[in-house]
């Protein structure tokens, strides 16, 4: 029976005549062809999977998330368990490129440090080695000391003490960030304060240790002229470090490559690489998070205008391939000036969907909420042993509100960026503070800052700053610098505040009298 029906299957395909075998040919030939052609069908890619507190739904492709109707997810539960994000093999060498760069700065940030250090340890010690060698060395011949000189004693413990405190709350702080090239003012107020202090040390070298100086109190006075010029180069690091910048004489617009998102910075005396710091803090603050699923629909969208498009060579292969892309680019705008109504349909149909299931979402929440109100109620005339702790709560009302925030969270595209976890310790926290349904939802209804996110969902920790100028230039009016991460990039144009000319016009306020000018045919 098989081998009868084999034949007669091989028969029919046999009767087949020989335009046929062209045209399976043809497609075939051509269905393969764009693969081999851009060389995509060797690229390989590696998928990493997502680190700790998964997401709460899997990634979708847009298109399989457009055609799902209401009902989808009637049988499956309200957690997934794992999600996977694919990464190319460039991308691979991008990230241990960057992980070697930031050993080296690692480096060079404990190589400064240990600089820093030793230099301060050698400018606290200075004034009192200045005040213990000469009564170590040649006690017997010094002169005794009087009481200006035991108050100056009193004078430099004093000053020392303001200078370590004010040292420390200057230079000792906590690394914001590792920056390519060393901060200049720092560095040579480095450079100074070590300079200052060999000269200091030769000239007590030369005319007190070598003469062996009897003049004790005139040796104590020349320690304390030190810890004074100390204090001195202390504040001229205040104005520069400090001081300088504050008054703001600049205005930085910073745009996102991928969404055109834009704000607006004022700033004042700063290098490049120090603006690029002070943008980047205020990035993850004010910017909403980056999320690359909403970039996917558009792409989708232009793929579908030029796909479908066939081009015939009807001259023979001598035609050239400029011409046939010339005719796939018109055709395409031509499919482009009708695609307008598709766009707009979409948008509304997507609209009604986010409206329908943010509705749904809203209701499940508020029922979930009264429910445990009400647990609280009953719970409070129970024994203790059965009252529940704000994650017991969470827990117990979480599932009656899961499939409507899934559904949710999957049509607007921010399943990636809310893990499981998350979602618990975030309705365990407004449960502890007693906040409402509405306040719960405010994280997922609209997107947030990226510092909201947990660190694992930002996609951007490393930066590399791009500049046509020194990073250690100062800022000008008309330059632009980037700075780039993994997905996308921010463009910072910088612009000079224009000087403003304010004057004054004094108006008397005996001036302020007014007349009625009444008219027949007005009624008052």
């Amino acid at each position: 029976m098989d081998t009868e029906s084999t034949y007669s299957g091989y028969s029919y395909y046999s009767s087949h005549s020989k335009k046929s075998h062209r045209q399976g040919d043809r497609n075939r030939e051509r269905h393969k062809s764009p693969r081999n052609k851009d060389g995509r069908g060797s690229e390989k890619s590696v998928s990493i999977q997502a680190p700790t507190g998964e997401p709460l739904l899997a990634n979708d492709s847009t298109r399989t998330e457009e055609v799902q109707d209401d009902n989808w997810g009637e049988t499956t539960t309200a957690i997934t368990g794992t999600s996977e994000h694919s990464i190319s093999q460039e991308d691979i060498a991008r990230i241990s490129k960057d992980m070697e760069d930031s050993v080296g700065l690692d480096c060079k940030r404990y190589l400064g440090l240990t600089v820093a250090a030793f230099l301060g340890l050698l400018v606290f010690l200075t004034p009192i080695a200045f005040i213990l060698l000469p009564p170590i060395l040649w006690r017997e011949e010094l002169e005794p000391c009087g009481t200006i000189c035991e108050g100056l004693f009193i004078s430099v413990a004093f000053k020392l003490l303001i200078l370590l405190i004010g040292t420390w709350a200057l230079f000792f702080r906590k690394q914001r960030a590792d920056v390519p090239r060393v901060f200049v003012f720092r560095a040579l107020l480095l450079v100074l304060i070590f300079l200052f202090v060999i000269s200091y040390w030769l000239f007590y070298g030369v005319r007190i240790l070598d003469s062996r100086d009897r003049n004790y109190q005139g040796i104590v006075q020349y320690a304390v002229s030190l810890v004074d010029a100390l204090l001195f180069i202390h504040y001229l690091a205040i104005v520069l470090l400090e001081l300088r910048q504050l008054q703001p004489m600049f205005t930085l617009q910073v745009v996102r490559s991928t969404d055109g998102e834009s704000r607006f910075y004022s700033l004042g005396h700063l290098s490049i690489q120090r603006a690029a710091l002070v943008v980047l803090e205020n990035y993850y603050k004010d910017f909403t998070i980056y999320n690359p699923n909403l970039l996917t629909a558009s792409k989708f969208r232009a793929g579908k205008n030029m796909a479908g498009l066939k081009v015939y060579n009807v001259d023979g292969p001598s035609n050239n391939a400029t011409g046939q892309s010339r005719a796939m680019i018109a055709a395409a705008a031509r499919r482009r000036d009708s695609s307008h109504n598709e766009l707009y349909y979409e948008e509304a149909e997507h609209e009604r969907r986010v409206k329908k299931r943010r509705a749904r979402l809203v209701v499940a929440v508020e029922e979930a909420f009264i429910h445990i109100q009400r647990l609280q109620a009953e719970e409070q005339q129970k024994a203790p042993g059965e009252v529940m702790d704000p994650r017991e709560a969470a827990q117990a009302i979480f599932p009656s509100m899961a499939r409507a925030l899934q559904k949710y969270l999957r049509t607007t595209r921010q399943q990636n960026y809310h893990s499981m976890e998350s979602i618990l310790q975030h309705l365990a926290f407004c449960i502890t503070n007693s906040m409402t349904p509405k306040a719960f939802l405010e994280r997922y209804l609209s997107a947030g800052p990226t510092l909201q996110y947990d660190k694992d969902r930002w996609l951007s920790t490393q930066w590399r700053l791009v500049s046509d100028e020194a990073v250690t230039n100062g800022l000008k009016d008309g330059i632009t610098f980037v700075l780039k991460c993994l997905d996308f990039s921010l463009v910072v144009n910088v612009k000079k505040i224009p000087f403003i000319i304010l004057s004054e016009e004094f108006i008397d306020p005996k001036s302020h009298k007014f007349v009625l000018r009444l008219q027949s045919e007005t009624s008052v």
